[in-house]
């Protein structure tokens, strides 16, 4: 299963993250009291989704035998905060009319879009202090 971990210091807004064996730099723009060091926690999530559906296309249009010349995923956090959505906007270079649509449809049911969709439960305990 997946996995990651955040670690935030005592000054800043920095956070190192750990993703897998990949390291990443979190933070928030100057408004926000950050530096702008690294995409901000939305810009995370909306490259999670960007990323799968970009990957979850290629696999599908591979299996196909369609040559998928260029894949971008444009996404775009709507909304307020009492009511977010999320703007796809896929644009696909190579297959047909026909191809490009049926991949719109796959878009709708990759992993991460299924479970922003469905939700997650979130368990969150603390950690036994040592001294």
């Amino acid at each position: 299963m997946a996995h990651a971990h955040a670690h935030i210091g005592p000054e800043l807004l920095e956070t190192r993250i750990d993703a897998g064996r990949h390291p990443l730099l979190a933070d928030e723009p100057p408004g926000n009291g950050g530096r702008d060091a690294g995409p901000a926690p939305y810009d995370l999530l909306l490259a999670a989704l960007g990323a799968c559906t970009a990957m979850t296309l290629r696999m599908y249009a591979d299996r196909k035998g369609w040559r998928i010349d260029a894949l971008d995923v444009d996404l775009r956090l709507l909304g307020t905060p009492d009511v977010r959505r999320i703007r796809r906007t896929l644009t696909i270079t190579g297959p047909d009319a026909a191809a490009r649509a049926r991949l719109a449809e796959i878009a709708e049911r990759t992993p991460v879009t299924l479970t922003l969709k469905q939700g997650i439960a979130i368990e969150t305990q603390l950690a036994e202090q040592t001294a």
